[in-house]
């Protein structure tokens, strides 16, 4: 595999189980967000990779990094370039590393996570059927454009803290913006908080994805 990962596989779990990829933030690891599953996909594979650019010489600590941010919603082409083809690179050879025959790919993260997320489906189009995005942002980014094709045939999920410090919360309303004016299936959802994610969040996020699980699973 291109990507070290960790896998949440619950007792029980059935072929055609939705196969949620979640991607960690800035300065974090792949252990990060694995105890999200039982919160938002509690009957779902769970993956979570680990970014491939150690955050320490950017100053982020001993984790890792998607890639290297210059500021405002504005990734360093070179790295944000590197990962999104490492993280296409790993979505393409995943099915075959895991011990169940999984159905629906669900891509999601945080922070940086998120806008990664958000980016690989906005240049894949189509390529992924449910994006969840916690706290991330809509890249500055050439490849990255929030247009009529592509957005069609993705479904978005975006919560954010209004009380953000680290991605304010006009980037959400600013992104989200680009979205709805494209088309987007989009759902919003905003809380009272800083930069992270609630049990208010995790709960919403996971009755949104159990309310198109379904709907994914027969396309």
């Amino acid at each position: 595999m291109s990507l070290l990962f960790e896998q949440v596989i619950p007792e029980g779990v059935q072929d055609g189980a939705p196969l949620v990829v979640l991607l960690h933030g800035r300065g974090s690891d792949r252990f990060d967000l694995a105890g999200l599953a039982p919160l938002i996909a509690p009957r779902a594979v769970v993956v979570t990779p680990q970014a491939p650019h150690p955050g320490a010489p950017w100053g982020y600590g001993p984790g890792w990094a998607w890639y290297r941010f210059l500021g405002r919603n504005r990734p360093e082409p070179e790295s944000f370039e590197a990962s999104q083809e490492a993280l296409g690179g790993f979505l393409a050879e995943l099915r075959t590393a895991l011990p169940v025959r999984t159905g629906p790919v669900v891509l999601g993260g945080f922070s940086q996570g998120g806008a990664m997320s958000m980016a690989y489906a906005l240049r894949n189009p189509g390529a992924v059927p449910l994006v969840m995005n916690f706290s991330g942002f809509l890249a500055d980014h050439p490849s990255v454009r929030a247009t009529a094709e592509s957005v069609a045939g993705t479904r978005f999920w975006w919560g954010h803290g209004t009380l953000d410090p680290q991605i304010p919360f006009e980037l959400a309303r600013e992104g989200r913006g680009f979205l709805q004016a494209a088309g987007a299936d989009l759902t919003a959802r905003d809380y009272a908080m800083g930069h992270g994610i609630s049990p208010d969040e995790a709960r919403d996020a996971r009755e949104w994805l159990d309310s198109h699980r379904d709907t994914e699973a027969q396309r």
